[in-house]
């Protein structure tokens, strides 16, 4: 049994965790057998995912002194719950997508991106087609560069017509 400081001490980190990710999900991952745990944790690294299995009672209580909003989320724990943080909102679904297609796990419970509460394991899917901040930013920025590169091109080709347009009237005028 752990002691008392202990317990504070696991609710401090887990606190300290919640703080660090603005993504989150909270998967089911009961009834993996080692090997297959052990590759579960395998893809996660490789996709830059933080995964931590957790008690329930332990993560209430660090949500509870979070300063981000998880009441809405915590009916979902029950049972098996673990922690898969990242920096990109569509990555540990991406994982737990390519996961199932040999397992049957993990199931989403649910997920806290960027202040947005997802619950249901149905949500899945949405949360894999979601934009990482960078490929927001990548698509802004092309679609600004899209209506200069126009109007520069519209300069470009204009001048030439006007040119021309110039050019024949200068000569009618001779």
């Amino acid at each position: 049994m752990r002691t008392r400081e202990e317990k504070a001490q696991m609710i401090a980190d887990l606190k300290d965790r919640l703080s660090e990710y603005n993504v989150i999900y909270f998967v089911d991952i009961l009834g993996l057998d080692a090997p297959t745990t052990y590759a579960l944790r395998k893809a996660c690294n490789k996709g830059g995912i933080k995964l931590q299995v957790v008690k329930n009672t332990l993560l209430a209580k660090a949500m509870d002194q979070s300063e981000k909003d998880f009441d809405n989320l915590k009916d979902i724990l029950h049972g098996s719950t673990a922690l898969m943080l990242a920096e990109a909102g569509n990555k540990p679904a991406k994982v737990i997508k390519e996961f199932r297609k040999k397992s049957d796990k993990p199931v989403l419970k649910g997920a806290w991106i960027e202040e947005g509460i997802y619950i249901g394991d149905e949500q899945l899917e949405f949360l894999t087609s979601i934009k990482s901040k960078e490929e927001l930013i990548g698509d802004i920025v092309l679609l600004l560069q899209s209506p200069a590169k126009n109007v520069i091109s519209a300069l470009k080709s204009g001048g030439q017509k006007i040119a021309g347009i110039l050019q024949t009237l200068s000569e009618k005028g001779n």
